[in-house]
């Protein structure tokens, strides 16, 4: 059984500094922030405050959040607020779910070079679906999706990936109609794949060639231009991965998706499920061999490593929108696919919270749940009575004289 409470944050705050003193060579600088900031979340080091509820006089003490984005317990009021914009773009049609890979040759490149080759992954993704959704052959039209970068496996591993969800259809190139996909059926897929494949091979070329590629820890070889393409010379023959799901019953599951992906990290702390002797068990899907539900088990070294591989570099911008759900188009390009499909605007998208509200406010108006009720009587508020900087304990009760 699951212990109660059992946390990425406690294996870091017990093993963390010894892997920090053991790899001290290897850490970047964003992978020790991310270990300190998932250590010390919600806990005295971040400052807090002291809440009381009006009905029952029950205390609590609520400590602040690390806010980083590789943190699992900091992601539910961003994914809310996200998903709430999301509202207001959902168009009537059908919805598909297109997963771009890229082979195992390339991903050792990509963890080397996590910008230069993750925005080739998005750049090429993005290329690829435009230009055959633009092909007359095939929908001959311009569409729109958001595509989402995942850089692991359900075993941690580096496994770089892009989730990409797509309404089915386009405006025509006239902008007169709008372009609706076969009913069940997106865009061929082997089709996207030869292509993503050329694509992606030519934008790694180019950032060989003006030498934005560094290569070391056992690649330091593919420095030199022959031994960088017999490299990659069986990822130019291999077929890779793309496939597209069943499309989804209605805009309102696209949401629900949506929430599943966008904020993700790594491992959510849900799947711990031991930790003790040093080692940590975890539950998994083995998606090669039926999506069986497994348990591995992992020493605490090999396990914080393995999280540590998914620390994106900063300010890297994981998801991002194309097409007609490109920022600088987006609401002119959505008004227009409304018109043509003679769809009403969303009645939820309509009502969003303000921004200077109380995170806990916004969370309420977002998800419809309270972070004020009281868990004592389930009848009062909790109010905040007292505050406390970071690293200061908040003062104890008044002691009663004898």
């Amino acid at each position: 059984m699951r212990p109660a409470g059992l946390e990425v944050a406690d294996i870091f705050r017990q093993c963390g500094p010894a892997f920090r003193t053991e790899h001290t060579a290897s850490l970047s600088r964003g992978q020790r922030r991310v270990m300190s900031a998932i250590e010390q979340c919600r806990t005295a080091a971040l400052g807090g405050h002291v809440e009381e509820c009006d009905a029952c006089g029950h205390q609590r003490i609520a400590y602040n959040s690390c806010r980083n984005r590789h943190c699992p317990k900091c992601q539910s009021l961003a994914r809310a607020q996200w998903l709430s914009d999301r509202q207001a773009e959902l168009l009537p049609v059908e919805y598909f779910h297109v997963v771009f890979t890229v082979p195992q040759e390339v991903a050792a490149i990509a963890y080397q070079n996590k910008e230069v080759v993750y925005n080739i992954l998005f750049q090429a993704t993005a290329q690829t679906l435009r230009t055959i959704g633009a092909d007359s052959k095939h929908l001959g039209a311009e569409i729109g999706f958001i595509a989402i970068l995942h850089t692991w496996g359900q075993n941690l591993l580096h496994h770089p990936h892009l989730h990409c969800v797509v309404p089915g259809g386009g405006i025509s190139p006239d902008g007169q109609r709008w372009v609706a996909c076969r009913p069940g059926f997106f865009l061929p897929v082997r089709v996207l794949s030869r292509l993503f494949r050329r694509l992606f091979l030519e934008h790694l070329q180019q950032a060989f060639d003006g030498g934005e590629l560094q290569f070391f820890h056992g690649l330091e070889g593919l420095q030199d231009r022959l031994v960088f393409a017999k490299y990659l010379a069986p990822a130019t023959q291999a077929e890779w991965v793309v496939y597209a799901k069943p499309p989804f019953g209605g805009p309102n599951q696209v949401l629900k998706y949506l929430g599943r992906y966008t904020h993700r990290v790594a491992i959510s702390n849900n799947r711990l499920l031991e930790f003790s002797e040093g080692a940590v068990t975890f539950a998994w899907k083995d998606y090669r061999h039926e999506s069986k539900n497994k348990t591995m088990r992992l020493d605490a070294d090999e396990f914080i490593r393995r999280f540590l591989l998914h620390v994106l570099p900063s300010g890297f911008q994981r998801i991002r929108s194309y097409g007609l759900l490109a920022n600088r188009y987006r609401q002119v390009k959505i008004e227009l696919c409304r018109k043509l499909l003679g769809a009403p605007v969303p009645v939820d998208a309509v009502d969003l919270p303000d921004q200077t509200l109380d995170y806990r406010d916004r969370y309420q108006r977002l998800t419809g749940l309270s972070l004020r009720a009281c868990p004592h009587c389930d009848k009062g508020q909790m109010v905040r009575i007292e505050s406390f900087t970071a690293g200061v304990l908040p003062r104890g009760p008044p002691t009663t004289p004898s």
